[in-house]
């Protein structure tokens, strides 16, 4: 008989043969699992660092208490996404090949049908395995997305509940505590003595050439950019002492580029300095944040004053933009400066309240005086009389509702103070200062771009004279430049303003950052993709095309064909070819470079030519037309033609038609084709300068040289004549009963003509009487043939009888 221990071992050994041969069994039946490979296995490294990204920004999440962090951590959640539906997008070919092959492969044979090869059976599991290894993926990928995407909408959530925290939580202020106050005070500024006295010592002990040498280099950058400033822009901020009454424009542009330059002046003094004391290792972190938050207020409070100094003027009455007595405007520069700097030193006070730790009733101590000091100084400014009346030079207050204004901001702050909303106050406090300083410099800069776009506005600047000796131009020239320049100035007042205001509203520069990059990259609008690096270099490679082929056509026509001999119309004939397939070409090449469709333009075109088909050819022509004039521009709006025997003032170019209006102030609609197939008189094709003809004639009794002598006086003596070119008498005929004279004249501007004829005409009458000059009527001479002397005399007696006869009648009744 077995022993009962080796029955128990008998079949232990049993029963783990049986499993070793189920689980043999099992394997042989299942297909073999390949390892990972493939483009899985090259994305599962990024697929990895992403997903610890995302735990460890998980993890900051946690400890963010501030807003920045906050926004911080919440593009880093954004590249992170960014990145894992790159992953997402990359596995799309290879699916689609997979499923490709598959519907190749085809299904499987039912039971009952012949078996397949098993080199296609093996093709189809392999390729069935991947693709469940991929949809894993990115199954893995999805559910990171939307982790990542609630995280986003976390920090979304928690910067507004941090805002609306900040500027709704309400504080006890309790006033019996101001010996406690008091003495926290005492202790934060000992506690900043030492502070700031153990650096100092630090800095004069090992680090005074460092710091000498960082005031140096920072003198130096400042004195570079006033000096270089003074010399190329200081045409447009600089006082002339010399002009009385400077233009509009004149003034617009000295008070908005005189705060900039200046203002920018100190900036790049405290910037470099503030960065090479950094770099030369002077700074401690909280020195460095007390002397960076310092550096900021005195950049903000000299900006402020500047800007103020700038629009009021006080020293120079003849400059100011708004009409402020001189006496009120010194004090309301006093006061825009004092709520500049009250500001400034709220900001600082909340750094030493960081640094020496201070406690809350300081905090909030502090935050209360400067609050209610600031509305008390903008109620001051609400009670000034400041305005001068222009007529009277008597001093009035402001308008009703700029006074309600004033009263009303000044007015907040304190009421929010007092009732314990101290985070309130300080926000409106400090936006009312800085973006109100912010904004009424925007509002310089467009009102500067707008004078600058009106119609000859450089004309009678320092700037225009300038540009005018140094290149050359004339005035239709200047006038497209000043729009040019209204147009650069306005891109430059948004892309300094909106940023700065943006981050003085709570916007991170990360975050602005972010935004135009995605911007200037592209962003859709429906299905269309706009880039605006794109349409930028489009333009680009159009103008530079464009100039190519002006170069081009100057260089054939005046090298190549001026020495073949060519006939001058014939060289006109391919200048003009040249220059349309340049200019089509390089419009091309920028639409292309744009990212703009011509697909799109395909379309017009297959309308155009379908249209021309089915009986449009004039609207079409006019359509072309109206692009060829606009194209090439023979006449603008505002200029004076002549055609088809009507004139008058342009007044609207469209695609279609051109609106003219006569000198009766009669409207007329001309069809574009007609100044295309006719020919167009321009008195003001390239500007307004003309001659203007006057006529005249003279008995033959008079000296023809005295006439001359005093013709070209009078022209000479009218102040609407110019000098150059100078003005021409001809003696131009000699008739039967007058000698006949011409005066030329030229004038800047041909809508003068018709006063200067009068005026010139006047002139003309009143000195001919003085000098006793006639201007004879026209003379007939009579002959009389003796043969019909009878006959006359008959008829001459017949009618003095029949004459003689009537009287008698009329005594008679």
């Amino acid at each position: 008989m077995i022993p009962s221990s080796v029955r128990q071992m008998l079949l232990a050994i049993y029963t783990v043969l049986i499993l070793a041969c189920a689980v043999h069994a099992a394997a042989a039946q299942a297909p073999a699992q390949a390892p990972v490979t493939g483009i899985v296995a090259e994305q599962r490294p990024a697929i990895d660092a992403v997903k610890k990204q995302i735990a460890d920004y998980a993890q900051q999440m946690e400890k963010a208490d501030t807003d920045a962090a906050l926004a911080d951590l919440r593009l880093n959640l954004e590249a992170s996404a960014k990145k894992l539906l790159d992953i997402g997008v990359s596995f799309r070919p290879r699916v689609t090949e997979i499923n490709s092959r598959l519907d190749q492969l085809g299904p499987p044979p039912a039971q009952g049908q012949p078996p397949e090869a098993q080199i296609v059976t093996d093709e189809r599991a392999k390729l069935i395995t991947e693709k469940a290894e991929i949809n894993a993926v990115l199954g893995e990928t999805e559910d990171q997305l939307i982790a990542a995407n609630k995280m986003i909408e976390r920090t979304v959530d928690a910067r507004r509940e941090l805002f609306t925290n900040t500027l709704s939580q309400r504080v006890n202020i309790n006033y019996s505590l101001g010996s406690e106050v008091a003495e926290a005070y005492g202790q934060e500024i000992r506690t900043m003595n030492q502070v700031v006295s153990s650096w100092w010592r630090f800095v004069v002990s090992f680090k005074w050439q460092s710091m000498l040498a960082a005031a140096f280099f920072a003198a130096i950058a400042a004195l570079v950019l006033l000096i270089g400033g003074q010399r190329t822009l200081g045409h447009l901020y600089l006082r002339d002492a010399t002009i009385e009454s400077p233009s509009y424009l004149s003034r617009l542009a000295v008070a908005f580029w005189s705060t900039l330059m200046r203002s920018l002046t100190v900036v790049v003094f405290l910037v470099t300095t503030y960065l090479f004391l950094n770099y030369f290792n002077v700074l401690r972190p909280d020195i460095a944040s007390l002397i960076y938050m310092l550096f900021c207020v005195i950049g903000i409070v000299y900006f402020v004053h500047a800007l103020a100094q700038a629009v009021i003027c006080p020293g120079a009455p003849n400059w100011r933009l708004v009409r402020i007595a001189p006496r009120p405007g010194r004090i309301l520069m006093v006061l825009i400066t004092a709520t500049a700097t009250i500001t400034g030193l709220d900001y600082i006070a909340d750094t030493v309240n960081q640094i020496a730790g201070s406690p809350l009733s300081l905090t909030v101590a502090k935050s209360l005086f400067a609050t209610v000091l600031m509305g008390l100084l903008i109620i001051a400014m609400g009670s000034l009389r400041p305005l001068e009346d222009e007529e009277t030079g008597n001093i009035k207050p402001w308008p009703r509702a700029m006074r309600v204004f004033l009263y009303t901001i000044g007015l907040v702050p304190i009421v929010a103070a007092l009732l314990g909303y101290i985070g309130l106050a300080r926000f409106v406090s400090q936006q009312i200062v800085i973006n109100g300083a912010v904004v009424v410099t925007m509002y310089l800069g467009f009102l500067t771009a707008r004078a600058v776009s009106d119609e000859n506005a450089l004309t009678g600047t320092k700037l225009g004279r300038a540009v005018q000796n140094r290149f050359g131009m004339d005035e239709t020239a200047l006038d497209q430049l000043g729009l040019v320049l209204s147009i650069v100035i306005n891109i430059l007042v948004l892309a300094l303003g909106i940023p700065i205001i943006l981050l003085l509203w709570g916007f991170q520069w990360s975050e602005m950052s972010a935004w135009f990059v995605a911007i200037a990259t592209g962003f859709q609008i429906g299905s269309v993709n706009i880039s605006l690096v794109s349409i930028a270099i489009g333009v680009l490679l159009f103008a530079l095309f464009y100039g190519f082929t002006r170069w081009f056509q100057g260089w054939l026509d005046n090298r190549v064909m001026a020495r073949g001999r060519l006939d001058s119309g014939v060289r006109n004939s391919i200048r003009t070819a040249v220059g349309y397939l340049g200019l089509g070409i390089a419009g091309v090449i920028g639409i292309s470079a744009a990212g703009i469709n011509l697909s799109s333009l395909a379309l017009v075109a297959g309308g155009l030519s379908l249209g021309i088909g089915f009986g449009m050819q004039a609207i079409v022509s006019n359509f072309v037309s109206g692009l060829i004039l606009l194209a090439e521009r023979p006449f603008k709006v505002g200029d004076w033609i002549e055609t088809g025997g009507v004139g008058g003032i342009v007044k609207k170019i469209s695609v279609r038609a051109t609106e003219v209006e006569t000198f009766q102030r009669q409207s007329l609609i001309i069809p574009n084709s007609s100044f295309i197939n006719g020919s167009v008189g321009n008195w003001t094709h390239r500007n307004k300068l003309g001659r203007v003809d006057i006529p005249i004639g003279v008995s033959h009794k008079v000296d023809p040289r005295r006439v001359h002598a005093i013709l070209t006086e009078i022209a000479r003596g009218h102040p609407l004549v110019l000098k150059n070119p100078e003005p021409f008498v001809a003696f131009s005929a000699i008739s039967e009963s007058v000698m006949q004279f011409e005066m030329r004249v030229h004038l800047a501007d041909l809508s003068n003509s018709g006063t200067v004829q009068n005026e010139i005409r006047f002139t003309l009458i009143d000195r001919f009487a003085e000098e006793g000059i006639e201007i004879p009527y026209p003379q007939r001479d009579v002959n009389l043939h003796l043969e019909d002397a009878d006959s006359i005399v008959e008829m001459l007696t017949d009618r003095v009888r029949d004459k003689l006869a009537s009287e008698a009648k009329k005594i008679k009744h």
